[in-house]
Order: structure tokens, then sequence, then C-alpha cells
């Protein structure tokens, strides 16, 4: 019984994609339309610097700064209770 249902739903899933990409249309990408006006592209390091290099740096700045302002008093911190476990037998 379970093969029959892994098959079945591997023919869901791929009859699911293939209607999505059937369905999609293409990027048009060359075609222009009406006041488009694009503008200069960005150069190698301009793209790895505004999609990989500032999501980390906010990152870890955002990090930092709750660590450095962080305030809570060591009683406030969740910590395991100590189980003994001769007591319970």
């Amino acid at each position: 019984m379970d093969k029959k249902n892994a098959l079945r739903a591997g023919a869901l899933a791929a009859g699911t994609t293939l209607m999505m990409l059937l369905m999609t249309s293409p990027a048009l990408a060359l075609t222009r339309d009406d006041g488009d006006d694009p503008g200069e592209g960005l150069s190698v390091v301009q793209t790895l610097g505004l999609y990989v290099v500032l999501p980390i740096v906010l990152f870890l700045g955002i990090a930092g700064l709750v660590m450095v302002l962080d305030r809570s008093q060591e009683k406030h911190r969740v910590r395991s209770r100590d189980v003994d476990v001769r007591t319970k037998a």
C-alpha cells in the first residue's frame, strides 16, 4: 500500500511541476515596454556588495547590538532542572 501512495504522490508532484512550467510565460527580457528606462547596470563588485556583503554586515551588526545591549540577568535565564533519577525509584 505504501508503494502505491508513493507512486501517486510522485505522479502528482511531477504533474503539478509540469503544469506550472507549461503555464508560465517567458520573461520577455528583450522586449521593451512603453516607458521603459532601465538605466545603467551594476558591475560585478557592486552586485556582490549589494546582495552578499551588505546583508552579512547588517546581520552581524544587528547580532552584535543584541549581544552588547543584552541586559538580562542570570536568574531570568532558562536552565534545565537538575533531576535526580535516584529519588524517583
